[in-house]
């Protein structure tokens, strides 16, 4: 089972197409139409192509969930930008989250 987001979840087996959503229907939780077999209209994923891919066992096709949360967040700050309620602290504790995580195991300081 692949999780899509929001308590969606499809067979992978099942899974024939996926299309990445990149006009005005794109936004935060509308991220990938999923077309599964027996589903007559596609499934709108909160996840990202690459996500789904990778958990579908495509790793060399998919990229990594590192640059997909880095997207997100990138993405997160545009659109709360342009609606006027940017979250510093919470931008900040995120993106401290993923350059933890980007830090070798052997580095002895922390990044923050």
């Amino acid at each position: 089972m692949i999780f899509l987001g929001f308590g969606k979840y499809a067979r992978a087996d099942k899974i024939y197409a996926i299309e990445p959503i990149r006009d005005d229907r794109r936004g935060h939780g509308r991220r990938t139409l999923v077309w599964v077999e027996g589903v007559g209209e596609p499934i709108v994923a909160s996840r990202t192509e690459r996500t789904i891919l990778h958990e579908m066992g495509q790793q060399a096709a998919s990229g990594t969930p590192l640059l997909d949360q880095a997207l997100d967040l990138a993405e997160r700050v545009a659109e709360q930008t342009q609606q006027g309620r940017v979250d510093v602290n919470d931008l900040g504790r995120r993106a401290r989250k993923l350059l933890e995580s980007t830090a070798r195991p052997g580095d002895s300081e922390p990044l923050f």
